[in-house]
């Protein structure tokens, strides 16, 4: 069998090379977590209208009689209902904060919290994707699928700043959201936001993003805190001093958050920029997963 190869400098690699250059960094980078990921978990299949076999299971009071397969039945002394895959597509919309708080990190050998966001959103969405589901940035375009609609997702990432809390927009009842932010803005702006697509019927997931920094307060002896969002700047000669109440307020803060998100039925977790993304998005995918 003849192999054709491509050769340095032919038009079809300066093609390639082309194509991949207009590509965002950070999306190649999704596409590769995303790919590691998806070859230690399933799919996302669950029971619903369809025609593809899943399983059987005994029959239960309360199941249509329809359902019985009464050649399974016939090899036991139970009866068995069959159940076909759901093929009806979910709509995801996902969110990353781009504000400018989102673009700090305390180190250059730390990705920003924004580009960690991105790099979360985009790959959860590549999974989704590969999963048959939907997906689209909220107040972006139509909910789609195929690998066009994750590279224009990508593009508008890095096109557009944003706000520190999502749009109120109404969108598909049932549908299902990912906020990824660090979520220190005041605890009743982030609940109204919440309960704005709550009430509409949407389930959600929220995803705190942090620096190593802003959890520890590592930092020591007299520091000047700048403010990134019209904050003003604050002199503490002693950092270590309020090392231990900055934790305190920290952590009631996040108990905040986590009593948010179980009001209306959502799910919380955390993730800090040191930590490999790939154990974010295993977490994110059973949780997603738990919402199908």
């Amino acid at each position: 069998m003849n192999r054709s190869r491509v050769e340095a400098g032919s038009p079809t690699r300066h093609q390639a090379e082309a194509l991949a250059g207009r590509l965002p960094p950070l999306l190649v980078a999704a596409e590769r977590v995303a790919s590691t990921v998806a070859q230690g978990v399933h799919g996302r299949r669950r029971e619903g209208v369809g025609t593809s076999f899943w399983q059987f299971r005994p029959y239960a009071p309360g199941d249509s009689v329809a359902l019985i397969d009464w050649r399974q039945t016939a090899k036991s002394d139970r009866a068995y209902v069959r159940l076909n895959e759901w093929e009806a597509a979910q709509s995801v919309y996902l969110w990353a904060d781009r504000s400018a708080s989102m673009q700090w990190r305390s180190s250059s050998s730390l990705p920003s919290k924004s580009d960690r966001a991105s790099l979360l959103l985009l790959a959860t969405a590549s999974l989704l994707l590969r999963a048959g589901e939907q997906v689209a940035l909220i107040g972006g375009e139509r909910p789609g699928a195929g690998r066009a609609v994750l590279e224009r997702m990508a593009v508008a990432l890095q096109r557009d700043a944003g706000d520190g809390l999502p749009p109120a927009l109404r969108l598909p009842r049932h549908a299902t959201l990912l906020l990824l932010s660090d979520f220190l803005a005041p605890l009743d702006e982030i609940e109204t936001a919440i309960q704005g697509f709550a009430v509409q019927g949407l389930q959600g997931h929220l995803l705190q993003v942090l620096d190593p920094a802003e959890e520890t307060l590592p930092f020591a002896g007299r520091v000047r805190f700048e403010g990134v969002e019209h904050d003003g700047a604050m002199l503490v000669a002693r950092v270590e001093s309020i090392r231990g109440r900055y934790g305190e307020r920290l952590a009631a803060h996040r108990q905040g958050l986590h009593a948010i998100a179980r009001r209306f039925g959502w799910r919380f977790a955390v993730h800090r920029t040191d930590q490999p993304p790939a154990v974010a998005l295993l977490a994110l995918h059973a949780a997603m997963g738990a919402f199908a």
